[in-house]
């Protein structure tokens, strides 16, 4: 879906870039092409600096998507979700991150989460990162506890898994 609508501004790299920071944060945009989140408006200014583009550039972009009525379905009903990796440093919560080889695969999630129950490990956020919006997705992981090295191994191990992090 993620190139089906990139395709659809594949002649300005510009517009491209408000789209992706449009779906990477999670803003919609209302009826008066406005970007929102929730009901708060971001200026096109903003949104503009913050990827390097005349406010011009989101002017059109939004318009473009007012005018594909397969764009409004998608940009008025998507939204964000708050997450807690950021927080993790603050709240004394543990972040890991994974990358795999292929994230098309069935049962990574299922997987992963399985093994942290085992180890009894509780998760309090679990945020998985879609291949179609990412070159390179990962699934995060948010706990109350610092991982056993028993259950690093085991997750490393994993045939799947390519990269480990920790936060």
């Amino acid at each position: 879906m993620f190139d089906e609508i990139m395709e659809k501004f594949e002649g300005s790299p510009s517009q491209q870039a408000v789209i992706r920071l449009l779906l990477e944060r999670g803003f919609s945009v209302n009826d008066d092409g406005r970007v929102v989140s929730g009901g708060i408006e971001i200026p096109n200014t903003g949104i503009a600096r913050e990827i390097g583009v005349d406010r011009r550039v989101v002017d059109s972009t939004t318009d473009a998507i007012l005018d594909d009525e397969e764009l409004r379905r998608i940009f008025q009903n998507i939204s964000q979700v708050p997450s807690l990796m950021d927080l993790a440093p603050v709240l004394d919560l543990t972040v890991l991150s994974i990358a795999v080889d292929d994230a098309d695969d069935v049962g990574i999630v299922a997987t992963v989460t399985g093994l942290l129950a085992d180890h009894e490990v509780s998760i309090r956020q679990t945020i998985s990162e879609d291949p179609e919006f990412t070159d390179e997705p990962k699934l995060h992981i948010v706990t109350d506890h610092d991982l056993p090295g028993d259950l690093i191994n085991e997750l490393r191990d994993l045939s799947f898994v390519r990269k480990l992090e920790f936060q």
